[in-house]
């Protein structure tokens, strides 16, 4: 067994840098087998998630094979696919990094008791967050429901600091038959809208890190301003590979706590919104219930509308509410993959608010429709906007987009990106969303931009009413 393979089981954390499990593995001086298992919870992934998560393989594969390693593939059940592995190779081991949402918590579990049982030794590491969700407790050893307490518990502990890359990778003696990833088809429902994505792509843990450090070095000085207004160049763009793992939040905190001991103004805002998503994790992981139904159960009676196919819903995935902030946010994810985080609020607002939506359409649509998806964040985003999540500020905020443009976008730098309707020369951008979206949509950039289907002011005494009537 002390010369048995490592099976070392890939997932949401394609990266060789600051990967505590491939790092102990590595250190072993045992054989180390990397795979990654194409199962269920691959296969229920939306259009634009599984095609990155396929790009993220493929980069991630030739990184190893610069090791002298290989990624091994395969397509099943991921229990069945494990003990066929250490079947074939005589692995001794399986060692994995954690995820936290319960689909994937509940198969780990299963995973490791049956492993453990049959004589293997299962382990799973930390590696995809800071803190554990279970190690953040208030005073009274709850959890916590509303961010700033959390932030403040946990902004001075200390964060390890991330590890190097292997140096060398044993190769185990004879190599497992492997599926091509082309077989597995992950970009199929994307269409012509993959073609249009791609160059918008950051692919890999060395185009991360250049994010990284090209966002200390210069961006995040202003950051704490610069975060709000979409049409700058003024975030890190790190959700993208934080979701697949490609860098470490270790990493991203290590580099911004460097920045804020050099003076940079921005970099706590920075290091607070990399503990928004932890704070995420850590709802997920208390109160699971946050992905697929109303946090605030007292949500459960309002009469949101949930017809996803009702023309004012039709208008606002199609980015054309005839609101030119919601629009452009729209536009600027089918064109890029991604949407700034103002946009998203207001776009996550519009929606559930004058539309009167129910926020789990919204949700839906971004988990088909982003590259940068995340579980935790996806669901945690959508409910504060909604008014039915974790949040000190109740119901009552409802965004005015046309105010909110005015204040973010005063020259309307990202509304001329993204919307091509009534303008003579449309940008290149504003004029790839339709390259990007369903032919069946039958949009064209000269037809005339709409009327709002639900005006600004009008939808905010919409909402108000309704909760006012609720009883909230």
């Amino acid at each position: 067994m002390s010369s048995s393979p490592i099976i070392v089981w890939f997932r949401r954390d394609l990266r060789l840098t600051d990967h505590p499990a491939l790092s102990a593995a590595a250190k072993s001086g045992r054989p180390v087998l990397p795979v990654f298992i194409h199962d269920d919870q691959v296969q229920a992934l939306g259009a634009a998630p599984k095609w990155r998560l396929g790009l993220g393989l493929e980069h991630f594969a030739a990184r190893l094979a610069e090791k002298n390693s290989r990624l091994v593939l395969r397509q099943g059940n991921a229990l069945d696919v494990l003990q066929d592995l250490i079947r074939e190779t005589g692995a001794g081991a399986v060692w994995w990094s954690r995820l936290y949402d319960p689909a994937a918590v509940t198969r780990d579990a299963r995973i490791k008791s049956a492993l453990k049982e049959a004589g293997t030794d299962a382990r799973s590491f930390g590696g995809h967050l800071m803190f554990e969700p279970w190690t953040v407790e208030t005073k009274t050893g709850g959890y916590y429901k509303v961010y700033t307490p959390f932030w403040n518990s946990v902004k001075n502990r200390e964060v390890d600091a991330p590890l190097s890359a292997p140096g060398v990778l044993t190769a185990p003696d004879g190599w497992p038959v492997s599926d091509e990833l082309e077989s597995w088809q992950m970009g199929a429902a994307m269409n012509r809208g993959a073609g249009i994505v791609l160059p918008w792509v950051r692919l890999g843990e060395q185009a991360a890190q250049a994010r990284l450090g090209g966002f200390i070095s210069g961006i995040v000085d202003g950051y704490d301003t610069t975060r709000d207004l979409p049409g700058v160049d003024g975030t890190s763009c790190l959700s993208e590979n934080l979701a697949l793992g490609e860098i470490s939040p270790h990493q991203c905190w290590h580099a911004g706590r460097r920045a804020l001991e050099e003076g940079k103004k921005g970099a706590e805002t920075f290091l607070k919104e990399l503990v928004w998503r932890e704070f995420a994790y850590h709802l997920m992981h208390h109160t699971p219930r946050i992905l697929d139904a109303n946090w605030k159960e007292d949500w459960d009676a309002f009469p949101w509308n949930t017809d996803a196919q009702h023309k004012k819903v039709v208008a606002w995935r199609q980015g054309r509410t005839g609101i030119r902030f919601v629009d452009a946010a729209l536009r600027e994810m089918y064109v890029t993959g991604r949407m700034h985080n103002r946009g998203r609020m207001i776009v996550a607002s519009y929606l559930t608010k004058h539309l009167m939506t129910h926020w789990q359409i919204g949700q839906k649509w971004f988990e088909d429709c982003l590259i940068d998806w995340d579980p935790a964040s996806n669901a945690m985003g959508w409910q504060w906007s909604a008014g039915s999540g974790p949040d000190a500020t109740p119901y009552f905020r409802v965004f005015n987009p046309v105010t909110q443009l005015d204040k973010f976008d005063k020259d309307r730098a990202y509304v001329r990106r993204w919307l091509a309707e009534g303008y003579k020369s449309p940008s290149e951008t504003a004029a790839s969303y339709f390259e990007a979206v369903p032919r069946a949509w039958g949009l064209s950039p000269d037809d005339e931009y709409p009327a709002p289907v639900v005006p600004a002011d009008e939808g905010r005494k919409i909402a108000l009413s309704a909760y006012e009537n609720r009883g909230f």
